[in-house]
């Protein structure tokens, strides 16, 4: 499948403007409130000490404000997916030769070539590869309560712990919980664990792993070249169980038009 359009131009145009230790499960570490100081003070928004550290270790969060459109291609579903994020508006196009799902701010929508061609939650899945994919600049959103956890060991390494989770009422499943585990030398990203209680209405134990240990720098910000899910035993991970590829990233200054992410015609309303 060809690169999407828009993709492309938003890449023109950044061209042409001149990139023996002990486990602690997760259900046993003690919690502490996350401390806040003023250096963490952002337009009126408070993140931890750590988190900020961790920002500006992956290009500042100052540098991906800047940006307002994020393009990808990955193969996650047997064929290859274009896509389109507005990063501020958070309106997201996924296409496919088969399928084309949107979210133009108001619905998400799908468009199908050929009944029944996708399968999957297109409410579910619109945002879900943006999110997990723009760790962990997504982390600073509105709404999200952290807590400071004391360190955990995955894999034999220590890392420092932040616990996110969401306000009620925020976005679809504000019963989410992540651990972020960043490396306390570096302030790098490795790990990230989540819950997923989508249309299950109450918090899960569930814990599911992802590592990121493959950056890359688009246009100032350290961005994934891959991901690598785990196995997990204990609620711990234990051996890689997959890996997803992010291919022909686009991370540029340019506006998309609204209607990029309008409802087509043919197009049908996902409401759950």
């Amino acid at each position: 499948m060809k690169t999407s359009f828009l993709c492309i131009l938003g890449l023109f145009v950044l061209t042409a403007c001149k990139n023996e230790k002990k486990e602690i499960p997760l259900s046993e570490a003690p919690i502490t409130e996350a401390p806040v100081t003023e250096e963490t003070q952002d337009d009126a928004r408070s993140y931890p000490i750590a988190l900020s550290h961790v920002f500006k270790a992956h290009g500042g969060m100052d540098r991906w404000e800047q940006m307002n459109n994020l393009c990808f291609e990955l193969n996650g579903s047997g064929e290859t997916e274009v896509h389109t994020v507005d990063l501020n508006e958070r309106h997201t196009k996924i296409e496919t030769k088969t399928w084309t799902i949107g979210y133009d701010g108001d619905a998400v929508w799908l468009l199908e070539n050929k009944k029944d061609s996708y399968k999957g939650n297109a409410r579910f899945y619109h945002n879900l590869m943006f999110y997990f994919y723009a760790m962990p600049f997504v982390l600073g959103d509105d709404g999200i309560v952290y807590t400071e956890m004391e360190p955990t060991i995955l894999d034999g390494v220590s890392y420092g712990t932040l616990k996110i989770g969401y306000e009620a009422g925020v976005g679809d499943s504000p019963d989410d919980e992540y651990m972020l585990y960043y490396d306390t030398d570096t302030y790098r990203m490795v790990w990230l664990g989540y819950t997923v209680t989508y249309g299950e209405g109450e918090k899960s134990d569930d814990w599911h792993f992802i590592k990121y240990d493959d950056w890359q720098t688009v246009n100032g910000v350290d961005l994934p070249k891959k991901l690598t899910w785990y196995h997990v035993e204990n609620g711990t991970p234990t051996n890689e169980r997959n890996d997803l590829k992010f291919e022909k990233v686009t991370l540029t200054e340019t506006k998309l038009e609204a209607s990029v992410f309008d409802k087509p015609e043919g197009a049908v309303v996902v409401t759950q």
